[in-house]
């Protein structure tokens, strides 16, 4: 259930900075003690989520860090166009 509420926060998120809301979507896997978020979005997009200077995306993965923290896990949010 914890994994399900941060993938559609990430969802969320990422949804609510691009103009093609509908091809976010969110896949994710486990390696180990690390969890990879691999966070789909239309190539026009691209600019919008990682934001000037990678700002957006920084900010993106310290949410998804600090949620995972409690688990004691460390995540990876991939970014794709």
């Amino acid at each position: 259930m914890l994994q399900i509420v941060e993938m559609e926060l990430l969802t969320t998120m990422a949804k609510s900075l691009v103009n093609h809301p509908e091809d976010v979507s969110v896949k994710k896997s486990e390696r180990g003690n690390t969890v990879v978020l691999e966070l789909t979005v239309n190539p026009e997009d691209m600019g919008k989520v990682i934001g000037k200077g990678g700002r957006r995306a920084q900010a993106i993965r310290s949410i998804m860090k600090a949620k995972y923290l409690r688990e004691g896990k460390r995540v990876i949010v991939d970014i794709v166009g």
